[in-house]
């Protein structure tokens, strides 16, 4: 079995019954559950794949959304690259809680430039709808937040959301890693050496140390469109 050149840590956060669960296992094994029960504390899931030509672990955690599990779950924020923050398009209420969810996570997680993603699910209840996309998408703008809409019923962009999630950690990570090299003018230090190898502890100490401004960031994921 080949080793992974990279292992990113992404947490799914957001209200309960979003459909977080959903989306993971139709990102990470192409199912839906249609007798899907609520998470109960931190579930997580794998898949690998290639990205800039390097094979990627998604190590992707499942959090419960119910209050009672707030404590429990908030410890599983340490050393996550990026955040898929889910809302229901149908429920207006899972949407204004986006903030609160966005607010304990920049407040608890330990790397200054996490990746987050704001995801409207159940995109496919055109008829439901209770969050306009463009409101939501200005949301995500004003936050410096990527954003997308999706189906795990259908399957519709969910593939595409998660991907441009990773993408874009990616590129923060290969930058990151360059920068290292050029500056130690071709005598990679033992800490660059770990990034490249993909170690979890120092990839996310090493991110952890980049400005927030080191990421553009645009209201809508160009890889997702």
């Amino acid at each position: 079995m080949e080793e992974e050149d990279y292992v990113f840590k992404v947490v799914v956060i957001g209200d309960s019954a979003v459909g977080k669960t959903q989306l993971l296992g139709r990102f990470t094994k192409d199912e839906f559950y249609l007798d899907s029960k609520s998470t109960i504390g931190i579930e997580f899931q794998t898949r690998t794949l290639l990205i800039g030509g390097k094979r990627v672990k998604a190590q992707i955690w499942d959090t419960a959304g119910q209050e009672r599990y707030r404590a429990v779950t908030s410890a599983y924020y340490r050393g996550a690259l990026g955040a898929m923050l889910v809302y229901d398009v149908t429920s207006r209420r899972s949407f204004l809680a986006a903030a609160r969810w966005l607010a304990d996570l920049r407040a608890r997680a330990d790397n200054s430039s996490i990746v987050v993603m704001l995801l409207g699910n159940k995109a496919d209840l055109t008829n439901s709808r209770a969050v306009d996309s463009d409101e939501a998408a200005a949301f995500a703008e004003d936050q410096g937040l990527f954003f997308s809409e999706a189906s795990a019923l259908s399957g519709d962009n969910v593939e595409e959301a998660f991907l441009g999630l990773l993408k874009e950690i990616y590129g923060i990570v290969s930058r990151r890693s360059l920068e290292m090299v050029d500056a130690s003018a071709g005598n990679v230090d033992a800490n660059a050496a770990l990034v490249f190898k993909g170690t979890r502890l120092s990839l996310a100490e090493e991110l952890s140390m980049m400005e927030t401004s080191a990421l553009k960031r645009v209201s809508v994921c160009s890889s997702c469109s």
